[in-house]
């Protein structure tokens, strides 16, 4: 284990994803090693679509984490070091190549989500396959639970991040009825997620521990989307986190 590889990557989510780099450092050590660079590597690509307005830019950006992941040549960057060593160490690359693969869709569309399906289908690709290949990395298996349970968490950011998508020109931003139905859906997924999630590893789970709570506040009152009022108060998110690690899901 590289630990100044592993503190680097830290470092990139601590920065740039404080959830899951606090739900990391809930984890015990040992899994931490294969959580923060997939937390880092997830944050490489959410940022692709967004670092330059040029489509082929962005793609070769894409491209980059492809061949890191088919590990055609060792690459030192800060990130795909330690990612390939989780490769070599026996990860699955299917979910790793549908997390790159489902950015494809924000790439040069300010309105990328034509209905629900295609959100639900972007979600799935990116917190839903992170969530996989997290369990995967921690000895787990394949799992539509961790599948459901992460793509749920991914719509809890999504809906997070509505106003600030708004005010960097996104359009087509879910509101109102169908804001709520999409919230409802999600505390489906993470209702028809739970009977499975004891037996997986815990570790990879506490990334999702605010969903069921933001999903409901937007269920309830789909207003608090667009006024940026979803969050609980600090105390609540540190406290929710710690119950989750004593308690599970």
């Amino acid at each position: 284990m590289d630990h100044a590889a592993i503190n680097a990557c830290a470092a990139l989510v601590e920065r740039g994803d404080p959830d899951r780099f606090l739900a990391a450092m809930a984890a015990p050590v040992a899994a931490r090693a294969a959580l923060f660079p997939l937390y880092a590597f997830n944050l490489e690509l959410a940022r692709a679509p967004w670092v330059t307005r040029e489509p082929l830019i962005a793609r070769m950006r894409l491209q980059f984490w492809r061949d890191v992941v088919a590990l055609e040549e060792p690459k030192a960057h800060t990130v795909a070091a330690p990612l390939q060593g989780l490769i070599r160490a026996g990860l699955p690359v299917a979910a790793l190549n549908r997390m790159i693969d489902a950015r494809e869709a924000e790439i040069g569309s300010a309105a990328p989500f034509g209905d629900a399906g295609a959100l639900w289908s972007y979600l799935d690709g990116t917190g839903g396959a992170l969530m996989v290949a997290s369990v995967q990395a921690l000895g787990g298996p394949e799992s539509g639970a961790a599948l459901d349970h992460g793509a749920a968490q991914a719509l809890a950011n999504y809906l997070l991040a509505v106003p600030a998508l708004g005010a960097a020109g996104r359009r087509g931003l879910p509101e109102g009825s169908a804001a709520a139905a999409l919230a409802r859906q999600g505390l489906e997924r993470l209702r028809r997620a739970r009977p499975e999630l004891s037996t997986l590893p815990r570790a990879a789970l506490l990334a999702g521990w605010r969903a069921e709570g933001i999903l409901s506040r937007a269920a309830k009152d789909p207003r608090r989307i667009a006024a940026g009022s979803l969050a609980e108060s600090e105390f609540s998110r540190r406290g929710r986190l710690l119950w989750r690690v004593v308690s599970g899901f």
